[in-house]
C-alpha cells in the first residue's frame, strides 16, 4: 500500500498541512499591515463585486436638477455636471479596476511562469533571447506604451487590458527565471533526471510548487499599479470609453469641474488610495509570512 492509499499517512498530510496553513494565516492576521490589507483588500473585492447591489443609483441616470451637489442623504458623495451619482459611479468603477487587475494579472502570470520556466531550465540560447525580448519590452514605460497603442488603435478597456499584460509579462518571467535557475541543479532535480523523469514533469512536480509563491506575493503588490495604470489612462481620456464609470474618468471629470465641486475628485481619489494600500500592505505580510529568511527566529 502506497502512503496516498494509507488513511492514515492521508489524515496526517492533511493535518500537518492545515497547521501550517493555520499558522501561516494567524501570522498573517497578527500582524497588523496584513490586518489591514487583509480588510480594505475584502472592502475593494466586496464593493466591486457587488456594486450592482450596493449602488443606489443606476451610474449612468441622468439628473439635471441635482447637478454638481454636495454629499446629501440621497447622493452622499454628491453627483457630477450631469447629475450622475457620483458615489454610485465610483462603486462601478471599482468593477472596470478588479477587470483589468484580475484578468491582466492573472493571464500575465500564466505567460510569466511559462516563459520564466523555459528560459531558467531551458537552452542557453533560449535564455538570452527572452532575456532580450523582457529587456525590451521593460525599457519603455508602460503609459508610454499605452499612449503609443491607444494613439494607434483607439482608446478602449481591451486595448488596456493587453497593454497591462505585455508589459507585467518579464516581470513575473524574470522572477521564476531565477528561481528555476536557482532550483536546476540541486541535488533533487539531479536524481530526478537521473531516473528519467521528463521536463515537464521536473517543472510541473518540483520547480512549479517552489515559484508559486513569490509569484503570488508579487501579484498581490502588482494590483495597484495595474490599477493606476487604467486610472491614468482613463484620467488623459485614453482608456475606457464614456458613459462608461472608471476611477480616472471620475477623476477627469472632477478635475475639470474643481472649482465648482471637489467631491468628484474626493470621491474618486479615495478608493484608489485605499486600494494602493491594501495591496501594499498585504503584499509586504505575505513576503514576511510565506519568505522563510524573514520569519520571526531566523
Amino acid at each position: 500500500m502506497t502512503p496516498s492509499e494509507n488513511p492514515a499517512s492521508a489524515a496526517l498530510a492533511a493535518n500537518t498541512f492545515r497547521g501550517e496553513g493555520g499558522r501561516k494565516l494567524r501570522r498573517l492576521l497578527g500582524n497588523w499591515q496584513g490586518l489591514t490589507g487583509v480588510v480594505l483588500v475584502m472592502m475593494f473585492l466586496a464593493s466591486a463585486i457587488f456594486a450592482p447591489l450596493l449602488a443606489p443609483y443606476d451610474p449612468n441616470a441622468l439628473d439635471i436638477p441635482a447637478r454638481l451637489s454636495g454629499p446629501t442623504w440621497q447622493h452622499i458623495a454628491g453627483t457630477d455636471q450631469l447629475g450622475r451619482d457620483t458615489f454610485s459611479r465610483v462603486l462601478h468603477g471599482g468593477r472596470v479596476a478588479l477587470y483589468v487587475a484580475t484578468i491582466g494579472i492573472s493571464v500575465s502570470m500564466v505567460f510569466g511562469l511559462l516563459f520564466g520556466m523555459l528560459a531558467g531550465y531551458g537552452p542557453r540560447w533560449l535564455d538570452n533571447t527572452l532575456l532580450l525580448l523582457f529587456d525590451v519590452i521593460r525599457s519603455f514605460p508602460t503609459i508610454i506604451i499605452g499612449l503609443a497603442a491607444v494613439a494607434l488603435l483607439g482608446p478602449s478597456l481591451n486595448l488596456i487590458l493587453a497593454i497591462v499584460i505585455v508589459t507585467t509579462i518579464p516581470a513575473y518571467a524574470r522572477l521564476v527565471r531565477t528561481s528555476t535557475m536557482a532550483l536546476r541543479n540541486t541535488e533533487f532535480i539531479i536524481a530526478e533526471r537521473s531516473l528519467g523523469v521528463t521536463l515537464s514533469g521536473i517543472l510541473w512536480r518540483h520547480i512549479l510548487p517552489n515559484v508559486i509563491g513569490p509569484m503570488f506575493i508579487l501579484a498581490a503588490m502588482d494590483v495597484p499599479v495595474v490599477v493606476t495604470v487604467e486610472a491614468g489612462l482613463s484620467f488623459l481620456g485614453l482608456g475606457v470609453l464614456p458613459p462608461t464609470a472608471s476611477w480616472g474618468s471620475i477623476l477627469n471629470e472632477g478635475y475639470l469641474l474643481i472649482r465648482q465641486t471637489p467631491w468628484p475628485i474626493v470621491a474618486g481619489g479615495i478608493p484608489l488610495v485605499l486600494t494602493t494600500l491594501g495591496f501594499t500592505f498585504l503584499g509586504e505580510a505575505l513576503r514576511d509570512v510565506f519568505d522563510p529568511r524573514l520569519a520571526k527566529g531566523h
